[in-house]
């Protein structure tokens, strides 16, 4: 099997992963064509978009998971890269300015240790021997040696520890071969070395970086039958726990059959993993805890609301807010304001006293502001209204089609 071949298959059974967004495009020039084979985009610790060239060491499996491709009974075609095979691939594409990086996984074969050493020999060649200047980012192995890890981070920019279902019952259920204990001590470990590394280079510049873009899981959602609260209260854990840089959401793709699995019909909705991520971003940046996004109430996210809309309906008591006086903390909870425009609301304000006409000019959102705020004491257009009547305004008026694509039937 020669490499383009290769190229294909493991591109291919690489797309499920969530950490990048596939692309799927190509890209013309007179040095020659790229493949959208394995190109995906990804965002930078400071917000860039990069290329990264997206593709598994393997697909040849030792578990036998059941929600997964690759899975050990799987009758598929198999391939593994050689350590020299990734590096050529990579650093071509690199000189061609195709890529600007590597996402490396990898199916778990022969062992956790040999397969986590094969991939952190490819990031030690392309960093020593290739002078590879770009982006890398490893899938660690759960139940690899801590040596392993530790070098691997010390080639990578970033490492990730897929922790796959949100429950260890499901976890148990549906991967048997996996166990919580490696996924977490595989975390934990991680997450230490980060944290003590950040520490030592800010005391020593020039002391050598551990995965200095930190690391991050993906977890599945709807193959299994956990809520939404518990999704989110699981993610909010490892933030506080692991310190990790970002929890990915995978909505169920049903691949094979199996009673262990949803029926084939049953596709988790778009929309669902779209409620999960702006979930997480209020957990990260706007200071949400997991049981004000979903208290025991309402234990599943809101198909018609954003969770920071429907938790202020759930509060309407608390508001509105003054825009002149409220702390950031509290215009963060304001449904239409986000990070920048909070911050622009403070900034603004030690110069002058705010009306509407400020707010819209700051980019604030006023058609879901307007019925949380007030400016010098004053409700927008004298608007007062019930959290039902809000709701019946803010619900979206979708189309079939709108409501088909975005519950993806």
């Amino acid at each position: 099997m020669n490499i383009k071949e290769k190229l294909d298959i493991l591109s291919d059974a690489a797309k499920y992963d969530a950490s990048c967004s596939s692309s799927g495009s190509s890209r013309q020039g007179k040095h020659g064509n790229t493949s959208s084979s394995g190109i995906c985009h990804s965002w930078t610790p400071d917000g860039r978009c990069i290329s990264l060239l997206k593709i598994l060491l393997s697909n040849v499996c030792m578990f036998d998971c059941v929600y997964c491709l690759n899975r050990r009974s799987n009758d598929i075609r198999r391939a593994t890269f050689t350590v020299d095979e990734i590096v050529k691939i990579t650093t071509d594409f690199y000189k061609r300015n195709y890529i600007e990086g590597l996402f490396l996984s990898s199916a778990v074969f022969l062992s956790p240790d040999d397969t986590m050493r094969r991939m952190m020999e490819v990031a030690k060649k392309l960093r020593r021997e290739k002078g590879f200047g770009g982006y890398i980012h490893l899938k660690s192995i759960p139940g690899a040696s801590d040596e392993l890890v530790e070098e691997a981070g010390r080639y990578a920019d970033r490492l990730s520890v897929n922790i796959e279902l949100p429950s260890n019952v499901s976890l148990n259920k549906l991967a048997p071969d996996k166990n919580k204990e490696d996924i977490f001590g595989s975390m934990s470990y991680i997450g230490k070395n980060y944290l003590e590394n950040k520490e030592e280079r800010k005391k020593h510049r020039k002391a050598p970086t551990f995965a200095p873009a930190g690391h991050s899981t993906q977890m599945i959602i709807g193959a299994s039958p956990e809520s939404d609260r518990q999704i989110v209260t699981l993610s909010s854990g490892l933030y506080d726990k692991f310190a990790l840089k970002r929890v990915y959401y995978s909505a169920y793709i049903p691949i094979n059959e199996d009673v262990r699995l949803p029926e084939p019909q049953i596709i988790t909705p778009l929309l669902r993993e779209h409620r999960l991520y702006q979930a997480d971003w209020l957990l990260r940046f706007y200071n949400f805890k997991a049981d004000e996004i979903l208290p025991v109430t309402a234990p599943n996210l809101d198909v018609d609301f954003d969770p920071k809309t429907a938790w202020a309906l759930r509060n309407y008591h608390q508001f509105p807010i003054e825009a002149n006086t409220a702390s950031y903390e509290w215009l963060l909870r304001v449904p239409g304001i986000g990070v920048q425009g909070a911050k622009r609301i403070v900034m603004a304000r030690r110069h002058t006293s705010l009306d509407f006409s400020h707010l819209k000019k700051m980019g604030i959102v006023m058609k879901r502001a307007r019925f949380f705020i007030t400016c010098r004491g004053h409700i927008l257009d004298n608007l007062r209204t019930s959290p039902q009547m809000i709701a019946m305004t803010l619900k979206p008026k979708k189309s079939v089609e709108d409501t088909q694509l975005l519950l993806k039937i």
